[in-house]
C-alpha cells in the first residue's frame, strides 16, 4: 500500500463510500441542501448539491486534504518552489496573471516584472497591427494572421480566441495550425494574400517538429510568391526562447517574445503565448483575461478548503474515481462560445494527471487521471447523453452556462437553460419502474407491453453533476472559469503526490517519433524494430509515389 492509501482519512473514505444514501433520499432528508451546497467566487456559482455527498462525505474529503497537507503544497507553488521534481522547475503560471505590485523570484529575478515587460510589448505589438501601423513587404496593412504550434501553445488560444468572439474587434482575422499534415496549413494559405498575412510562430526552442515543418512550409509559400529573405522580418514573428535560430530564421529580435521554463505549455495562454488572442479582442480585454484569472488564484490561494471552489472540485473528483471507480468525466457547455472548452480541459487534466508513479518514484495503487471529454449542449443530449442516463458506467459531469446570452434571440436561451437544467435534474432523480409504468397507463399497449417498455424507461438516477454558471460570458469570467479547472487539477495532482507538471509519455511520443521519421526516409527497410514497426515503415516507404 502507498502512504496516501495508509491515511486514515483515506480508508474512511473507502468504508463511508458504501453507505451514502441515494441523491433522491439526500435532497428530501436535507431541503437547504443547495444552499448548504453552492458556493460563489470571481463571478461564477458552484452548484455541487447534486453529488453523492452527505455532510460526513464533505468532511472526510476535507479532512484527506488536510492530512495530505494540500494547504501547504499550494503555498508552495505560489512561493516559486521547485515542485515540478523531475525537471526542477517552478511552476509559476499564476505569475502571469499577477498585478505589476507583487513580486515573485525565481533564482533572484523578479519574474513579475519580466511578465510585465513582456505584456507592454505585447501591447506595443497589437497596437500597431491592428491600427495598420505594421506593414507588410509591399506597404499593405496587415489583415491576417496565421498562428502556428501545437500542443497548449495552439488549443489554449485558439479556444480562448473562439470562446471570446463576441469580443473581437474585426480589424484581425487570425488562422491556427497545429497539425502536421500538409492539408491543414495547405487549406490556410489558399484563402490568404502573403502580401497582408503575418505569421506568429509559438515554439519554446524554435525546434518542435511539427510547428517548425509548418513554419518552413508557410515561409516557403511567401518566398514563392514573390517575397524575398529580408522580408520575411516583416511577415514573421516569434514566442520562443530561441533567439539564435529565430533570428536565423529571419525574424527581427525585436519580434521575438520570451518563453520561460517556470510555465509549462498546457498553462502558457496568459503568456505571449496568447498573442492570436490579443489581436482579435484587444489587450484591455486581454488583460480583463488576466484579471479574471488572478481573482480565481487569490480565492485558491486564501479561501477556506471548505468553500474553496478548485478544492471542491478536484475532491469530488478524487471521490469518484478512486471510491467509485469513474473512469471519465464529461464537461458540457451550454453556451455556443464555450464549445472548445471540453477539448481543452482534456489536455489541461489528461496531460498533467496522467501519471503512474508517485513525486518519489513509487508506483501508484489508485486511479489517477480520469479520461476528460465532453462537447456542446444541447447537441449531446441526443447523442452521448444516453450512455450517462442509462449506461453502467459511473461518469461524473460539469455543466456550465451563463445567464445571459449574447445573442439573445426569442425562446433560444430559455430553452437552452432548460435543458440544462432539466438534465442535471434527471440525472440525479432517475426514473424508477413503478413512474415509468405511471407513465404508460394511458396508453394502448397491453399490461405486458406495459411492462416490458418500462423496464426501458428505468433511469437509475444518482448520477453526479456539478453546475457552474455565470452571469454572462465575459473575459473575466472566462479567465476565472479556466484558472478554476487548472488549480481543479493541481488539486487531484496534489492528493495522489504525482508531478501534475511533467509529460514524459509526451517526450517519448516525440522520441520514437523522431526515430521512426528517420527509418521512413532512409534509402533501405527498416529491420531493426519490431516486425510491425517495420512493415508498417515499409509499406509507406513503397507506397509513395
Amino acid at each position: 500500500m502507498t502512504t496516501l492509501t495508509q491515511l486514515a482519512s483515506w480508508q474512511a473514505l473507502a468504508l463511508h463510500s458504501n453507505t451514502i444514501a441515494h441523491m433522491r433520499e439526500l435532497f428530501q432528508n436535507q431541503p437547504t441542501r443547495f444552499e448548504d451546497m453552492s458556493t460563489k467566487a470571481c463571478g461564477l456559482l458552484l452548484d455541487y448539491s447534486k453529488n453523492r455527498a452527505s455532510k460526513e462525505t464533505l468532511s472526510l474529503l476535507f479532512s484527506l486534504a488536510k492530512e495530505s497537507k494540500l494547504e501547504d503544497k499550494i503555498k508552495a507553488m505560489f512561493a516559486g518552489d521547485a515542485i515540478n521534481n523531475t525537471e526542477q522547475r517552478a511552476v509559476l503560471h499564476t505569475a502571469l496573471r499577477a498585478p505589476k505590485s507583487k513580486q515573485i523570484y525565481v533564482d533572484g529575478v523578479d519574474i513579475v516584472a519580466e511578465v510585465h515587460q513582456t505584456l507592454d510589448k505585447m501591447e506595443g505589438f497589437v497596437r500597431s497591427v491592428t491600427q495598420g501601423q505594421w506593414k507588410g513587404y509591399t506597404g499593405k496593412t496587415i489583415t491576417d494572421v496565421v498562428s502556428i504550434g501545437i500542443g497548449g501553445s495552439f488549443l489554449g488560444p485558439k479556444i480562448v480566441s473562439q470562446a471570446l468572439r463576441p469580443y473581437w474587434t474585426g480589424d484581425i482575422n487570425c488562422h491556427f495550425v497545429a497539425n502536421v499534415d500538409a492539408s491543414s496549413i495547405t487549406e490556410k494559405l489558399k484563402t490568404l494574400d502573403p502580401q497582408t498575412t503575418l505569421f506568429v510562430m509559438s515554439s519554446k526552442s524554435f525546434g518542435t517538429q511539427e510547428t517548425l515543418t509548418n513554419t518552413l512550409s508557410a515561409k516557403d509559400w511567401f518566398l514563392a510568391q514573390g517575397a524575398t529573405q529580408a522580408d520575411v522580418a516583416k511577415h514573421f514573428v516569434a514566442v520562443s526562447s530561441n533567439v539564435a535560430k529565430a533570428t536565423a530564421f529571419g525574424i527581427d529580435a525585436n519580434n521575438i517574445f520570451p518563453m520561460w521554463d517556470w510555465v509549462g505549455g498546457r498553462y502558457s495562454l496568459w503568456s505571449a503565448i496568447g498573442l492570436p488572442i490579443a489581436l482579435l479582442v484587444g489587450m484591455d480585454n486581454f488583460r480583463q483575461l488576466l484579471a479574471g484569472a488572478h481573482e480565481m488564484d487569490n480565492h485558491f490561494f486564501e479561501a477556506p478548503l471548505e468553500t474553496n471552489m478548485p478544492v471542491i472540485m478536484g475532491m469530488f473528483s478524487l471521490w469518484y474515481g478512486n471510491f467509485f471507480n469513474a473512469q471519465s468525466h464529461v464537461v458540457l457547455t451550454y453556451d455556443h462560445y464555450l464549445r472548445g472548452l471540453p477539448a481543452y480541459f482534456q489536455q489541461l487534466d489528461m496531460e498533467s494527471n496522467g501519471k503512474s508513479v508517485t513525486l518519489n518514484g513509487t508506483d501508484v495503487d489508485y486511479s489517477t487521471g480520469p479520461v476528460i471529454w465532453g462537447g456542446e449542449g444541447t447537441n449531446g443530449q441526443h447523442a452521448y447523453h444516453q450512455l450517462l442516463h442509462q449506461g453502467t458506467a459511473l461518469i461524473p459531469a460539469d455543466f456550465i452556462m451563463p445567464l445571459n446570452s449574447h445573442n439573445p434571440l426569442g425562446q433560444h436561451h430559455v430553452q437552452l437553460a432548460s435543458n440544462c437544467f432539466g438534465q442535471t435534474q434527471a440525472l440525479m432523480q432517475g426514473r424508477t419502474y413503478d413512474e415509468a409504468l405511471a407513465e404508460l397507463n394511458g396508453s394502448s399497449l397491453s399490461d405486458s407491453e406495459k411492462k416490458l417498455i418500462a423496464q426501458h424507461k428505468v433511469m437509475p438516477g444518482n448520477k453526479p453533476s456539478n453546475t457552474l454558471l455565470m452571469d454572462k460570458l465575459t473575459p473575466a469570467t472566462l479567465g476565472a472559469l479556466i484558472a478554476l479547472y487548472e488549480h481543479r487539477t493541481f488539486v487531484q495532482g496534489a492528493i495522489w503526490e504525482i508531478n501534475s507538471f511533467d509529460q514524459w509519455g509526451v517526450e517519448l511520443g516525440k522520441q520514437l517519433g523522431n526515430d521512426v521519421l528517420d527509418r521512413l526516409v532512409a534509402e533501405h527497410d527498416a529491420v531493426a524494430l519490431d516486425s510491425s514497426s517495420n512493415a508498417l515503415i515499409n509499406i509507406f516507404r513503397h507506397a509513395k509515389i
